[in-house]
This record gives structure tokens, sequence and C-alpha cells, in this order.
């Protein structure tokens, strides 16, 4: 019953149309009609205005709702723009970031690389770091073919990162500093006392907690102060002396008194290494290992 009465009022709005249209046709040719007596013109010129304007009110409707669609178009092409710019924005902003933070890993290890001017340097990125294995491993690109061997100190910032454990002809694996791998080969490691005195003893773990490594098999009275440097020992001939590991966190002694444990604050970011330098274990080219 609905869609009757409105199809009637489409019917009935149409009739109306075509008979003001017809009216104000009707109305032009009376007017124009020199003959017609003054009375019909003046009645066929307010028929025109009344038909005008019955005519040209859906006239300026539909114009508007024209207008109305073609803004509504217009102001969705520019938001669509104005996306896509944002977009932009983004991704400029975030490749900035990326550039800053390797220029600064780059400045890093051009400082670095310079203290090693005595070894052989491999400059190297690191290709792949799995999330699942964070802490242990992570993959260089550099192997055999750019003369990386086994058991090499790889560095990173400011200090020693880690080892390489695997190599191939074009990548190498690194072990860290940080691994849990209980079978690792550690590093042997000495902190020089305010007296002069070397403490010797064995980076034999980390902890995840306070992300400091941990420095043990030691056993001595000396006074060990936060700050004080811990470098590479040398002792055991698969890695050189002095390389720079960390520094004095805090220590731990036991019921005698004697220092047992010292947490060092790494001097490399165990967490987040983008460029290494892999260190040749022989001094200046002569082939003499230390």
């Amino acid at each position: 019953m609905q869609k009757f009465f409105s199809n009637k009022k489409m019917i009935v709005l149409m009739i109306a149309l075509l008979t003001s249209l017809g009216l104000i046709f009707t109305s032009i040719t009376v007017r124009n009609n020199r003959a017609a007596p003054p009375l019909i013109q003046q009645i066929g010129n307010d028929v025109v205005g009344i038909g005008g304007r019955v005519v040209s009110g859906p006239v300026r409707l539909f114009k508007g709702g024209l207008d109305d669609i073609n803004q509504l178009l217009n102001t969705f092409q520019e938001n669509k723009r104005l996306k896509a710019q944002i977009d932009d924005l983004a991704q400029t902003k975030v490749r900035n970031q990326t550039l800053t933070q390797e220029n600064k890993a780059l400045k890093k290890q051009l400082q670095l690389n310079a203290t090693l001017s005595d070894y052989t340097q491999i400059s190297a990125t690191v290709m792949l770091r799995s999330p699942n294995d964070w802490r242990n491993i992570l993959v260089i690109n550099k192997g055999s073919g750019a003369g990386v061997a086994k058991n090499m100190p790889v560095m990173s910032g400011s200090g020693l990162l880690g080892r390489v454990v695997e190599v191939a002809k074009t990548n190498a694996k690194v072990e860290l500093l940080s691994t849990d791998n209980k079978a690792a080969d550690r590093f042997a490691a000495q902190i020089i006392t305010g007296s002069g005195k070397i403490i010797n003893g064995v980076i034999s773990g980390y902890s995840e907690k306070k992300n400091q490594l941990i420095m043990d098999q030691i056993d001595t009275k000396e006074n060990l102060k936060k700050g004080q440097r811990v470098m590479t020992s040398g002792l055991g001939g698969s890695t050189p002396k002095g390389l720079f590991i960390g520094t004095v966190a805090s220590v731990k002694q036991d019921d005698f008194g004697l220092a047992n444990t010292v947490y060092l604050k790494p001097a490399a970011n165990l967490a987040d290494a983008s460029v290494v330098t892999v260190i040749d274990r022989t001094i200046g080219g002569d082939g003499n290992a230390n």
C-alpha cells in the first residue's frame, strides 16, 4: 500500500510538472501575441513567473545535489591524497631514524677501530639474529673469504661482543658474551686495581635481569671499585690481551670477605649490534699469536 501511494505521488508530481510546462509555453505564446488583450497578457506573464519558479525549484535542487556529490568526491580525493602524504612522512621519519642509528653505530665503530691499530681488522654487519636465540648467536656478512676464522674475537661499539664459532665462505656465526651455552669457550679477563695489582678471572655468564656480565673464578681481598675497567687477559692463547670488556658494576663477597663474583657493565651493546669488527689474533700482521 505504501509503495502504491509513493508511486501515486510521483505520478501527480510528473503531471503537475508537465502541466506547468504546458502553461508556461501557452502563456509565452499568449504574451508574445500582440493581438491578445492586456489582461490575458498579464495573466500569461503571471503564469510564466509561477511556472518558472515551479520548474526552477527542482532544477536548483538537482543542481545542488550534483554540487554536493562533486564536493564529496573532491573531499574523498583530498582525504586520500593527505593519507598518502602522511604515510610518506611516516616512512621518511622511520628511514631517517634508521639512518641516524646506523650513523651513530658507524661512528662508534670507527672510534673503536682507531684504538685497534695494532690488530688486523675485518669490518662486517649483522645480517641475522633470531629472536629465539637473541642472547646467544648472531650472523655476520663476512666469512672465510674475507679472512674470518673460528675463535676470532668480535668487537662492537665500545667493546668486546663475542667470538666467532662457525665460519662459512660468505658469513660467520658469532657467539655472544651473554650466551647461556654452558659449553661455551669463556673469555679470560683481568682487572687492574688502583694499586696496580692484576686480578684475573673468567667471564662466566650474564644476568639478564641486571643486563650485566658475570666474572668469577677470582679470589682476592683487594678493594675492587665500581667503574674499574675489565680487559681480556690474553690467557688461553686464542684472544689478544687488552680488549675492553666492560667496567665493574658491583662486587659480591663470600663469608671470608673475598671477592668471588664481579658484575660488569658491558662496553658493547649486547642487545643491539648492527656493525662489528672481527679481530685477527695476530698483532700487526706478524703472525705471532697471543
